[in-house]
């Protein structure tokens, strides 16, 4: 199990590293100069060749990469003024710890993976991160709780009544609900929900999960403007929930233990609930793990539509900027929870079934 553990600690280790190459390359080939971008259109070249220093732009496409792994990296080297007395270490970049002396005047340092600074608001792209990321976290969990919960009710009812024009109903819109492109459903959702049934719903046409109160002194709780955008998100989700229990449950229906307990005089109930769905549901929960992850990464579009102020509304801004760092960051973020959820996933997997570790 521990061989198991270390493989999947290892691939998901691989992966970050080939997103994190593929990102710096795709970055770092597009037109235009982050130093003129920080320093502003007026400036002298002093002040641009300064930052190049900085950024270590005036170095070699090479050593730019290990000055930008370097900066991601928890564990890094630094060089220090004072290597014997400076046992922690707080600068406009870094914040951790200083471990020990590696020679010439560097030390290994234990801190937090630094996302570089936007180059508009000159703010640590990490801090934007983190004020963004909760909103996302809200929206698609939200999203996954109701396909969860809905999609697991419709495609039960659609197994029981297989062959019945409800059955066939939910089959077309399940088709429909996974070719729907998100943000012609999101414009769709808004257009209806907010524009049109606005004055019976009393949903905001855009908004986020806190806004200010009627008088603009403080932030206030909005579950309202949660609605639309989670049940945009969670539309493809459902549709595939509901297809996959129904398929689910209509193959366990076909098992000769469901026959038994038929014949043994079980209850409608029972069979339903501790025979049927409670064995169903194996590829159901598979898929709710994946999308909970893939959630995280396609809420996108659907946070430009509505204006929720996750992940997602930033990334657009900051291509609409050309804000390269917090682009860079945002996608490494989103990367890194993506494997994490899925590396989660299998070594669950793997203590659940011993079958998983061997395959």
């Amino acid at each position: 199990m521990i061989a198991f553990v270390v493989r999947r600690l290892l691939y998901g280790l691989l992966v970050l590293l080939g997103v994190i190459v593929v990102v710096f390359l795709l970055f770092n080939v597009l037109p235009g100069d982050p130093a003129r971008l920080l320093a502003g259109q007026r400036t002298d070249a002093e002040t641009l060749a300064a930052i190049n220093r900085d950024l270590g732009l005036d170095r070699s496409m090479g050593a730019q990469f290990l000055i930008y792994l370097n900066d991601l990296s928890p564990v890094s080297i630094h060089q220090t003024e004072d290597p014997a007395t400076a046992l922690h270490f707080s600068e406009e970049k870094y914040s951790g710890v200083l471990l020990f002396g590696v020679g010439g005047g560097h030390q290994l340092a234990l801190k937090y993976p630094y996302l570089r600074q936007s180059y508009q608001s000159r703010r640590k792209v990490a801090d934007i991160i983190r004020e963004t990321l909760p909103e996302t976290a809200v929206l698609a969990f939200a999203a996954v709780f109701f396909a969860t919960t809905l999609g697991i009710g419709l495609g039960l009812f659609a197994a029981l009544r297989k062959g019945s024009w409800y059955d066939n109903l939910a089959l077309i819109l399940s088709a429909l609900g996974v070719s729907g492109p998100t943000f012609f459903v999101g414009i769709l959702v808004v257009w209806v929900g907010a524009y049109l049934l606005g004055e019976y719903t009393g949903f905001n046409l855009t908004g986020s999960l806190y806004t200010f109160d009627e008088y603009g002194d403080k932030e206030v709780l909005s579950l309202k403007n949660l609605v639309l955008p989670a049940f945009t998100l969670g539309l493809r989700p459902l549709a595939v929930v509901v297809q996959l229990t129904r398929s689910s449950v209509l193959e366990v229906l076909e098992q000769d233990y469901i026959r038994t307990a038929k014949a043994k005089g079980l209850g409608f109930i029972g069979l339903v609930f501790r025979h049927t769905l409670k064995n169903a549901l194996n590829p159901v929960l598979t898929a709710i793990s994946g999308w909970l992850a893939s959630l995280m990464a396609g809420a996108v579009f659907v946070e430009y539509i509505f204006g929720w102020k996750g992940i997602g509304n930033e990334i657009i801004s900051a291509l609409d900027r050309y804000d390269l760092p917090v682009i860079m960051g945002s996608v490494l973020v989103i990367t890194t929870i993506f494997v994490a959820i899925n590396l989660l996933v299998d070594i669950a997997y793997g203590f659940l079934d011993p079958r998983v570790r061997f395959s």
